[in-house]
């Protein structure tokens, strides 16, 4: 028997919604699940995201978030930050923890 895959169960009223530019910078995970969802609202810029414990610097070399896409990550349990770059302009992402995918 497959085993079941629990669907997102978002951590309400922990969103941030961040500007990231060129010059990497972070925000701090509110919630302890083991999962966040990274939402791009921009229409036109690539995003990367790594998280990290206590702080961390985003590179283009970590995981992209396509604009107008959203991902579901796992973070290691200690991890309580997430950073975020573009290679190009200014984009805008939606960033909240929970547990699932």
């Amino acid at each position: 028997m497959a085993a079941q895959t629990e669907t997102f169960c978002p951590a309400y009223g922990t969103g941030v919604t961040v500007v990231p530019t060129t010059s990497s910078a972070s925000s701090s995970l509110a919630g302890d699940g083991p999962s966040l969802v990274v939402t791009n609202l921009s229409s036109s810029v690539t995003a990367y995201v790594r998280t990290g414990v206590d702080s961390a610097t985003a590179t283009t070399a970590d995981y992209p978030v396509l604009p107008n896409t959203q991902v579901s990550l796992s973070k290691g349990k200690y991890e309580n930050v997430v950073a975020y770059v573009t290679d190009s302009g200014t984009g805008s992402l939606h960033i909240m923890g929970g547990k699932g995918i």
